[in-house]
């Protein structure tokens, strides 16, 4: 089912076309309108009429995440405030909050992008969506509760949290479509289980999971452990919120709704533009934005680009799964990884729970790393003391071999690791710590 189907198969020529329009129609608008931008095109010797085509992009300036904090609150806006209708935000590391702003004609064209992404993640006029995401600044429930409306979808906006309570919801209206972070999906999954509730008496038949990574072994225990199809979500705050990208039930990659998003990707060091297919930073401009227009957005999300045909008759370019982030990668010991990595390792010792923390430390002036992981509680109870010892040696063995360096693997009892009701805490850095 599409929502667009004209839009979403256009031809690569007739995206380009639409592309290449609103990109010159940004280009001058944000240098009329944001003193911020005019600013940089000026140092740069840069004329919103030196940009012709999409091969001119590359000259444009990038924009951070600390430009957004540094222009707090109205310095990025291209309207006056008494033209935006809807504030959202991001959590902010000086204690403000990175806000993002809205005109009337930029919640539609959200709605819009968010309710294409649920129509190719499979939502239909029939089902019952729990909106298990956090209403609060961030902009996650409230998109993903404008797209299933749109569409005329039953929407129950439960938030995260009171997690028994959200079962019993799922009990009684029969939900289909659940909305939530994969750690979350993880956490409602073992209660489930502890309610001595059998998974195929819910109606539950799909999962949109977003604001946090999920690697595919984590997709696996999701589905397995609720019996749906799990689907992976994409947006930022930044951004505008969900809409960006979402993938389809071929699995393949997130489609992008570059009518409006649109996609490189950047050598994260030298910021020089990389191929499709090739690994690097996610960098994102807003095309058809009023309020708060971005030009090269840099995400800081690691992933890659695909154009090929996808299965499902949708011509948008894809990105593959964010495998991290560049300001999320962890240097221990002079090797670089992403804590995901670290989870497909470990996820795939069928005795492991998708519950750990990554401990970052310092002994003699040395970075160690300490994973604590829980196991299942069969094994837990059951495994006798060497056989707990053989698992901690073949997991740290595969570390090493596939990551590159020792860690010290903890296997710790089970239920002890905090649970999640949004985003999981999976990286403690006790490394400047006295």
């Amino acid at each position: 089912m599409f929502w667009d189907k004209k839009t979403e198969c256009l031809s690569r020529d007739e995206m380009t076309h639409i592309q290449e329009t609103h990109l010159k129609k940004t280009t001058k608008y944000i240098f009329e309108n944001v003193a911020f931008y005019k600013q940089k095109f000026d140092k740069a010797g840069l004329h919103p009429d030196d940009i012709k085509g999409l091969e001119d992009i590359t000259r444009l300036p990038f924009t951070t995440k600390s430009d957004l904090r540094d222009n707090y609150p109205y310095g990025m806006c291209a309207v006056p405030p008494s033209h935006i209708v809807r504030v959202h935000a991001s959590s902010g590391t000086t204690g403000k909050p990175t806000p993002v702003f809205y005109t009337a004609q930029d919640l539609e064209n959200w709605v819009n992008c968010v309710t294409r992404n649920c129509c190719m993640a499979g939502i239909r006029q029939i089902d019952v969506c729990q909106i298990a995401f956090r209403y609060t600044l961030f902009t996650g429930a409230f998109g993903h509760h404008l797209g299933a409306e749109r569409i005329g979808a039953t929407v129950i906006p439960t938030s995260s949290g009171q997690t028994e309570r959200q079962i019993m919801m799922m009990q009684d209206f029969g939900t289909t479509v659940l909305h939530c972070t994969p750690s979350y999906a993880i956490t409602i999954a073992e209660r489930i289980r502890e309610m001595g509730i059998n998974k195929n008496d819910l109606s539950l038949r799909l999962g949109i999971h977003g604001a946090e990574p999920m690697s595919e072994e984590l997709r696996t225990e999701i589905e397995e452990r609720l019996g749906i199809t799990a689907l992976r979500d994409y947006g930022m705050t930044e951004l505008g919120g969900p809409g960006t990208s979402i993938e389809c039930l071929e699995k393949n990659g997130y489609h992008i709704n570059e009518d409006f998003f649109y996609p490189e990707i950047i050598d994260p060091d030298t910021c020089e533009p990389l191929p499709d297919g090739q690994t690097g930073e996610l960098v994102f401009t807003l095309l058809q934005k009023e309020a708060m227009p971005l030009i090269r957005y840099r995400s800081r999300d690691i992933t890659h680009l695909e154009s090929e045909p996808c299965g499902c008759g949708r011509t948008l370019v894809r990105h593959g799964p964010i495998i991290g982030r560049s300001d999320d990668m962890l240097i221990v010991g002079g090797v670089n990884f992403f804590p995901s990595q670290l989870e497909c390792v470990m996820l795939g010792f069928e005795e492991i729970e998708p519950h750990y923390v990554i401990r970052l430390k310092k002994k003699k002036r040395l970075d160690h790393v300490l994973v604590e992981v829980e196991t299942a509680p069969d094994f837990w109870t059951n495994a006798p003391k060497k056989k707990i010892a053989e698992l901690v040696q073949k997991m740290e063995t595969k570390v090493k071999n596939i990551i590159g360096f020792s860690m010290k693997i903890d296997i710790v009892e089970p239920f002890t690791i905090p649970r999640s009701e949004g985003k999981a805490q999976r990286v403690v850095d006790e490394r400047m710590k006295k």
